[in-house]
């Protein structure tokens, strides 16, 4: 990740950015991440986020509280949440969550190794480049 890598304490602001995107895609009045706001925050359409999160379309409107879509969801939260700790800047990590190629991984992106059920090994990179490794 081409990234200025902050102390451990993470960048200025960081905290305040995470809290504010996930504000952002709560859904109102509930404990779950609102499908559709994550699409539109991530810059996803719902039939892509369906397919990211292995699930049919139709649970993105109908059941936005299916296990396994709160569970990619809650996956792809984290790993961004992680990159803009490394950032700072939570767009640049949305940015590089459905764009950046990660080498080790055979290129692929943080967005599709997700989907693949990978969040653990994204999380890991994230933390190997806050440790200083080279991305």
């Amino acid at each position: 990740m081409p990234v200025a890598v902050h102390d451990a304490a993470g960048p200025p602001n960081a905290a305040r950015r995470i809290s504010a995107f996930l504000n952002r895609v709560q859904e109102p009045r509930s404990p779950f991440i609102s499908p559709a706001r994550f699409a539109d925050a991530a810059g996803f359409s719902l039939a892509a986020l369906a397919a990211l999160s292995g699930v049919h379309r139709n649970t993105i409107r109908q059941n936005p509280g299916s296990e396994r879509l709160q569970d990619r969801l809650r996956d792809m939260v984290k790993v961004i949440a992680s990159a803009c700790e490394l950032t700072g800047d939570i767009e640049r990590a949305i940015y590089w969550f459905r764009n950046e190629p990660i080498a080790d991984y055979r290129h692929k992106t943080a967005a599709e190794l997700i989907a693949a059920g990978h969040a653990d090994a994204v999380l890991a990179h994230l933390e190997d480049l806050r440790n200083g490794a080279a991305g």
